[in-house]
């Protein structure tokens, strides 16, 4: 384990506090200056780290989010994780997937990828989707997602009303089954997907959430993802490049929304054990 959470995890578990109560105003002001707290020694930790996981946040993060708390306690917590392609949204979200699973965590990962439209009329005209690519279809665009319905669920999950989600089918067909998938609304909902961060939906988020890894190092992963499902490599390469000018035009311009930017680079086991140490910070209190 990294040296620098262990320790943190070990100074936790003696430091438990009197749980505030919660149904009350003030025992939420307490818990959400608690959480600052611990939350800013969170940060000042990681810069210490060989691979710092934080590269930035907005300086009122902290206050929005913990004024949030305060104001609106019964509602879910939402995340939008979001980046450019191969940053590595998919890896991380499987990552906490596995916390999720050792830890027995309230959290729902939602893939917003399941909200690309129906195209499966157009893959029947062009033959398939790299020559549909090929004809000018962009596929990152706002407009190919279903954002409305995104939005829509999302706000009903923060309700604590579980939905049913598309499901869009990844088998080359672009077909989209609505009402596919039964989505739970747990106490924290995080919807992975670039498209989380669009206009159209980026408001009702409480963290926004951005990877950041340089276009050299996503190029190495997408070659790499693409051989795995043995995708031409001249295909690959050409998709490359429409996926690098995309991110420029869809991503790169939203990223200022973002609360908190991470680094893609991040050691996974690092991250894991980061979010151990949040899991623990959150629950670390005694009842009389």
């Amino acid at each position: 384990m990294n040296a620098l959470v262990k320790n943190l995890l070990e100074n936790q578990t003696k430091d438990k506090i009197q749980k505030p109560n919660c149904q009350t105003r003030s025992g939420r002001s307490l818990l959400a200056f608690y959480l600052q707290t611990k939350f800013k020694q969170i940060i000042n930790h990681d810069k210490k780290s060989d691979k710092q996981l934080i590269i930035d946040y907005k300086k009122d993060f902290l206050d929005n989010f913990t004024d949030r708390l305060i104001n609106r306690p019964e509602d879910r917590i939402l995340i939008a994780l979001s980046g450019e392609s191969a940053s590595g949204k998919s890896t991380i979200c499987k990552k906490i997937s596995e916390c999720i699973e050792k830890l027995n965590l309230p959290i729902t990962i939602l893939s917003a990828d399941n909200y690309f439209k129906d195209i499966s009329h157009l893959i029947e005209k062009y033959g398939n989707f790299d020559l549909l690519r090929d004809a000018g279809y962009d596929v990152d665009s706002p407009d190919n997602f279903d954002l409305d319905l995104l939005r829509e669920d999302v706000l009903k999950l923060q309700k604590g009303n579980d939905i049913l989600s598309p499901e869009y089918l990844v088998n080359g067909t672009g077909k989209s089954k609505p009402k596919s998938i039964p989505v739970k609304s747990q106490k924290i909902i995080i919807i992975e997907g670039m498209c989380s961060i669009y206009e159209k939906v980026s408001d009702i988020f409480d963290i926004k959430v951005y990877i950041d890894l340089n276009d050299t190092e996503r190029k190495e992963r997408f070659l790499k993802r693409a051989a795995k499902r043995n995708q031409d490599q001249e295909n690959a390469l050409k998709h490359w490049e429409y996926i690098k000018l995309a991110g420029k035009k869809y991503l790169i311009p939203n990223k200022e929304k973002c609360d908190i930017i991470i680094n893609g680079e991040c050691d996974l086991e690092y991250f894991s054990h980061m979010v151990e140490y949040i899991n623990l910070i959150t629950n670390n209190f005694y009842e009389d």
